[in-house]
Order: C-alpha cells, then structure tokens, then sequence
C-alpha cells in the first residue's frame, strides 16, 4: 500500500474555518486529519499540497516516524503553519494504520487505559455581558451533564488590569460558582493576556473561588515567567497550547511551569509526539489536557490520545456550541454523552468526511476576531446558545402560515 493523493477540503464553521486532509493510498483505503489554523488555513493549505503532498506521494502510510520526523527535520524555520500541516498527515497516517489493521488508533497507541473520557465545556458563554447571565448560561452547561466550565472574564485587557476589570473578572466568577456549586469545576482561561505581576495579584483574587486551573496566565513564550509564578501560588496553572515542538514542551516539563500541560495535537506534530510530550509530563508529575478549540477531526484525534493516556485529566468540549451543522461535516460523528466522551471500538478515528456537507458551507475570510477587539466581544456576546436557538426555531416555525 502506498499513498497516491492528498486532497484538502476548507469549510466554515462559524468563528473559524476548517481545513481538512485526506490522505487516498493505492488499496483505496484514505486517512483523515485536521490542519485548521485560525486566520491561516489557506496558507497552511498551499503548504500541504506545495511541501507536504510531494514528501508523501509513493511512500508507505505506516512508516509515520520516518515520514513525519524528516517533515520536521526538513521544515527548517518552524512556527504553528507549518507543523499544522504536518500535524494534520500523521493524524491521516494513524487513521490510514488503524483502518489497515481493523484496529482503532488507541490500541495502536498502547491501548485503551480510560474508558470515560470526562469533558468540559468550553463557548457556552456567547451572549453573557453580566456575571447574571454567565450564571444563567452555566446552570444550563451543568444540566447538561459537564463537570467542568471554561471561560474567559477578562474582556479585551492587555497585559495590566484596571480595578474595574480585575472586579468584574471576579463577579463573573463568584456567579459561576454560586450558579453550579462546589463540585462542578471552572477552568479559568487567560489567553496569555497579562503580566507577571498582573497575573499574581488576579490569581490571589480568584483564589477563594476554587478554580481547577488557570489557564496560560502569560505570553506562551514566556517558560520562565511561568515558572517564576508558578512558585508563588497554589493554584494549578495550564499551560502549553501555543508550544510547538518537542524542545519546547521538554522546556516546559523540565522547569515544571504549570501543572496541567495542553498540548494541541493539531498543532504539536500529532498524536505519537503528544505522546512524547505526556510521557515527559508524566516523569515530572504533571497531567495533561489536550486543547482542542477546532474542528471534529481535530477532536476525534485528541480523543484517541485521551484514551490511551494514563497521565489523561479531562478533555475541551466545544461541539454543544459550534455551528448546527458540526456534526455533519464528518457524517454526524458525535461521542458526547452527557458531559462524557465514550470512543467506540471503530478501526481508526472512527469518522469520514462529508464532501456534500463540506461543500454546503464555504470558506468565509477573516473568520476568527481578535480576541483584544472591541469587535470580537460584541460579536461574540451576540450568539444565542443551542437552547436559544432551537426555541427562536420553534417559534419561527409556529408563526409561520401553513
């Protein structure tokens, strides 16, 4: 067997776009991975096809160490473009393997250590403005079964905080916590806003909160400033996201910088390198989390990981507050059950593509906001939840003549 093609297929899916891979071999069996790169997909797309495609033609599928370790040696100048794409083919070559074999990925992967994978939900929050709304929204995800919330109550600050914006971080906070109780946990996301400073002083204020994790407090680049605050709180930092080597998250791990690493397998090199990089979190006593904010081939991989990975804490959950169509861009595809991800024994990924569904949601540039705009909050703070929309649904349905 040897692989003969690779196409791409590009789609929105609301803030973002999708990109994904297809990998076609000459036994026509294909493989699929994900290369979405939010406001790069299309460069990462000519890259596929310019420099990845020509390194793949008339090579075997399973020899994925070689293949994807002469990628990374032969990329030269790094970055998130670039091993996005390669990313994205070694999750097509373990889909390629495990079909090949009738064997899902995590068994090729060392077998399956979780059987319940639990998640947490993340983008719930689109359309809170007050800590009364975020409450309200977030008695909706607990009921929804989840164990854990994520958010982000910062706004757009930079780097330092006003009184007024430290405040309301916190109001937002207290409510979420008074809304779901003590047993449900709040994963604080920071997105690398503030200053070491900054960010000591707002984890001292959250502190009497209880949040699980409080995620990358500082610029991602920034391992020894992570380090150093890491040292002065007892909350759990995450962090990891935005590293893209192996080097790096040795780095990381080697300074023992946070506590929870998140690697996003779409972005790091794909699933064999997220498992280098669990096992060096695992030697310092650290969990992992793998980040996953995109699309679902992207989540079906991080799934895989999960379930093969002792050092495995809890997995980002976005489906519930994606676009309607999700589900069908990869034939409806869906394991979440009530706050928990169950993988079922499929060989590979356990998903294929939808070309009719893909094509039915095209490409729409400049997707994805910044998030230090006023722009992006207003946007954001405009979509209605699942249950807001299928009741404007219903309504619209019943006011319409017959």
């Amino acid at each position: 067997m040897k692989i003969v093609g690779l196409e791409t297929f590009l789609c929105n899916g609301g803030l973002r776009n999708y990109l994904f891979v297809r990998l076609r071999t000459s036994s026509g069996l294909t493989g699929v991975g994900e290369a979405t790169l939010e406001w790069q997909e299309r460069t990462v797309q000519t890259l596929l096809h310019e420099w990845v495609e020509p390194r793949l033609l008339g090579e075997d599928p399973a020899c994925i160490e070689r293949l994807v370790g002469g990628m990374v040696r032969d990329q030269y100048q790094g970055g998130a473009t670039v091993m996005t794409a390669i990313s994205a083919v070694e999750v097509a070559l373990w889909d390629l393997l495990g079909k090949s074999c009738g064997r899902p990925v995590y068994q090729l992967l060392g077998g399956r250590v979780h059987q319940h994978l639990p998640a947490y939900a993340n983008g719930w929050y689109g359309g809170a403005q007050t800590p009364e709304d975020y409450a309200e929204r977030a008695r909706d995800v607990a009921a929804r079964g989840y164990r854990g919330l994520k958010f982000d109550p910062f706004g757009t600050a930079w780097k330092e905080l006003t009184r007024q914006e430290a405040e309301r971080a916190v109001a937002i906070t207290a409510a979420i916590r008074e809304a779901v109780g003590p047993e449900v946990q709040l994963f604080i996301e920071f997105h690398g806003r503030l200053s070491l400073p900054a960010a000591a002083e707002m984890l001292k204020l959250l502190e009497p909160l209880a949040p699980a994790w409080c995620e990358e407090p500082l610029a991602p680049e920034r391992l020894d400033l992570l380090a150093a605050l890491r040292a002065r709180t007892d909350l759990r930092l995450a962090a990891g996201e935005r590293l893209y080597t192996l080097a790096e998250f040795f780095q990381l791990a080697a300074l023992r910088a946070c506590d929870v690493v998140q690697p996003d397998l779409c972005h790091c090199g794909g699933l064999l390198p997220g498992k280098k990089i669990a096992a060096m979190a695992e030697a310092r006593d650290m969990l992992v989390a793998p980040h996953c904010s995109i699309g679902p081939v992207a989540l079906a991989a991080a799934l895989h990981f999960d379930a093969c990975t002792p050092n495995f804490m809890i997995q980002e959950a976005f489906g519930e507050w994606d676009v309607p169509w999700r589900d069908e861009l990869v034939c409806g595809w869906n394991p979440l059950r009530h706050g928990v991800f169950e993988l079922s024994d499929t060989p590979g990924l356990g998903l294929e593509l939808n070309e009719a569904a893909i094509a039915a949601h095209p490409y729409q540039p400049q997707s994805f906001p910044s998030l230090w705009d006023e722009a992006w909050l207003a946007r954001f703070s405009s979509r209605r939840t699942p249950r807001e929309a299928s009741e404007s649904e219903a309504r619209e349905d019943e006011e319409t003549p017959r």
